[in-house]
């Protein structure tokens, strides 16, 4: 059989109209996806959003891994040591299928940005923004649940990027945060 008699048995016959159909679409899906802004025609006229987006798929790979670190400070003035927040917990086969917590690297890693973003823009306004106002609240609760959380009254946190396993890079500090209080609002005993 050639594939003139396999093209018209393909585009005659019962199904036909679906056959095409599904065969536009395929090629208006894989045509969309190309990187150029001139194929973007194509998804703006597309009123339903038929047309899947698949360029989401890292157009811009990420080539660094993002670390959140924290110190606290005792109540009795001590300084602690750097902790890492571990934002990529070793994988298991589970999580091929179910990993909620995937989704917490990726939104420290974008409050991290967001952070680094405003930070021209001097600590007192960066102090205001949701994301970081999140992020503390976050912190707060991580030390509060670790073991010594009674003892503090205050903490610091720092990101910081590295190459991840190429070790010729040294790590590179992002952002440091200014002192932050465990308590927001400090009570009077506490002020005296």
């Amino acid at each position: 059989m050639s594939i003139t008699t396999t093209l018209r048995k393909a585009v005659q016959g019962p199904g036909a109209g679906w056959r095409l159909a599904g065969a536009a679409m395929l090629a208006t899906t894989v045509i969309a996806q190309h990187p150029n802004k001139l194929f973007d025609r194509m998804r703006s006229r597309d009123a339903l959003s038929v047309v899947p987006n698949w360029r989401f798929f890292a157009p811009n790979p990420g080539v660094h891994d993002s670390h959140l670190l924290y110190r606290t400070l005792s109540v009795d003035d001590e300084t602690s040591e750097w902790i890492q927040l571990p934002l990529n917990p070793e994988r298991t086969l589970l999580q091929a299928f179910w990993f909620p917590d995937r989704r917490l690297g990726k939104s420290i890693f974008d409050v991290g940005d967001e952070l680094v973003r405003f930070l021209q823009e001097g600590f007192q306004m960066l102090t205001k923004l949701p994301s970081y106002r999140t992020l503390v609240g976050y912190l707060r609760r991580e030390i509060r649940e670790s073991g010594d959380g009674g003892r503090v009254k205050g903490f610091q946190f720092a990101f910081a990027r590295s190459t991840g396993y190429d070790m010729s890079e040294e790590p590179e500090m992002m952002f440091i945060s200014p002192y932050t209080p465990m308590d927001p609002v400090p009570s009077p005993a506490l002020a005296r």
